[in-house]
């Protein structure tokens, strides 16, 4: 094999590579010495049908097959015998190929640029903690309090009211038709919330138990089957059960039903969990502040095929007017995404950072514990998508090297109430946002939802 450097333009390089065609015939007789093993053809016996035989009814694709593993072993040797830090997918171009030829191709290849990193030690930034005020704990108490309410019957002569529950079996009609979905068993309905069909609610105040009743609804405009959207249905009701809101109390025996173990237990965890969602925030800012200042430093060529890479994922799902309405500013964001990440990683590697599986193991067990009731489902997404462990891994990595500079610059620590958190990662979201712009603020995003509370 023969390689020249034909061209080098900034961070593009074209490599010629010649691999001769003795070399492609040994290549090409160990294959058909391969295939002799397996081919049955007729009038020969298993594992005895001739070379020339194999080759007159094969040939074609056994070329193509040597001349595929070939190009990937040479492409290989080639960048490695050049000692060039490839940036994505090279290119090949064939310039000659055919039995009895010499394969002659062309390598063209985007290399890493060289890093050259200055002293992060001038750089500044603040690192916030969150003082969680009791109101915000009390307050955040109520809410898993009403979210977790208990009902208790009302007396048979009770009538239901906005805010209870009623349990109903029904059968619906179309135009006097049943149709799929017609029938429900002990449905449940907190009365007020609106959760069945756009006025159900309403017509059920004033029901008791055991009583019929006529409902009518219209069924909605997304409805699965077309010819039942917005239809005009009738519902016959039979109420099973109407029962009142009990007010939880808020004690020890409550913290247990959410899984801590005692008031004073759920009240730590609620005070951990907000505090988390906070500085989850807040650390991008953080982070985001460290990062403009190490982009700003820093002046890096750019391969271009990374920043295409870049655009293409970022891009994927917008519209094509959508896509050229932001070209600009989508061209930017690519660019600076691709610099840190170079800056980064030159980073990362001058400080032997790294990341073990045992790490990425530990962290998939942090989020599975974090999240329960749905632990086989997340193992499952990692099992099934080897991607995503490695996309893990890649956040694992940024992190450490952003504490590693975070230990290096002039952090200042400031401690700020929830107020002034909410107040700070508001302007934060304020700036452009360059594909879709989001009304909500990543502590509105990361709000206690679940119902149960659990430890890490």
């Amino acid at each position: 094999m023969k390689v020249e450097v034909k061209s080098k333009k900034g961070l593009r390089t074209v490599l010629s590579v010649i691999v001769e065609k003795k070399n492609i015939q040994i290549k090409m007789d160990e294959r058909l010495k391969e295939l002799q093993k397996d081919v049955a053809l007729k009038g020969f016996r298993p594992g005895k049908v001739p070379h020339r035989v194999i080759k007159s009814q094969f040939g074609k694709s056994i070329y193509g097959e040597v001349v595929d593993k070939i190009l990937r072993e040479t492409t290989s040797k080639a960048i490695d015998e050049k000692k060039l830090k490839v940036a994505g997918q090279p290119k090949i171009d064939l310039k000659q190929f055919g039995e009895g030829k010499d394969l002659t191709y062309e390598l063209q290849i985007d290399c890493l640029p060289s890093v050259t990193l200055k002293s992060f030690e001038k750089f500044k930034a603040t690192s916030f903690k969150v003082k969680i005020e009791n109101k915000v704990i009390e307050e955040k108490l109520e809410e898993i309090a009403i979210q977790n309410k208990l009902f208790e019957e009302k007396n048979e002569n009770e009538k239901a009211v906005n805010g209870d529950q009623v349990t109903f079996d029904y059968s619906a009609t179309v135009d006097g038709n049943k149709f799929d979905g017609s029938e429900g068993k002990g449905v449940q309905l907190e009365l007020g919330k609106d959760l069945f069909l756009k006025g159900f609610d309403n017509q059920l105040i004033g029901v008791k138990k055991n009583d019929t009743k006529i409902l009518q609804a219209t069924l909605p405009a997304n409805h699965p089957k077309k010819e039942l959207a917005n239809k005009k249905t009738k519902f016959q009701c039979k109420i099973l059960n109407v029962k009142k809101p009990k007010i939880n109390k808020i004690d020890d025996n409550f913290a247990k039903l959410m899984g801590a173990k005692d008031i004073k237990d759920l009240k730590s965890l609620i005070e951990k969990q907000i505090g988390s969602q906070y500085s989850q925030a807040l650390n991008s800012i953080t982070k985001k502040e460290i990062l403009d200042q190490i982009e700003k430093s820093h002046q890096v060529d750019l391969p271009q095929n990374l920043i295409d890479q870049e655009l293409l994922i970022m891009t994927k799902n917008l519209k094509p007017e959508e896509k050229e309405k932001h070209k600009s500013n989508n061209e930017k964001l690519a660019k600076s995404r691709i610099k840190l990440g170079l800056l980064l990683n030159a980073y990362g590697e001058k400080n032997n950072l790294k990341v073990s599986d045992d790490e990425v193991r530990n962290e998939i067990q942090k989020q599975i514990k974090g999240m329960p009731g749905q632990e086989k489902m997340v193992l499952e997404y990692y099992q099934k998508n080897p991607s995503a462990s490695q996309s893990l891994k890649g956040s694992l990595y940024e992190e450490k090297i952003i504490d590693l500079i975070k230990s290096k610059i002039n952090l200042t620590s400031k401690e700020i109430s929830t107020k002034e958190a909410e107040k700070i990662i508001a302007e934060f979201n304020k700036p452009n946002i360059d594909i879709k712009k989001s009304k909500t603020t990543p502590a509105e995003k990361n709000k206690i939802k679940s119902k149960k509370i659990s430890k890490k």
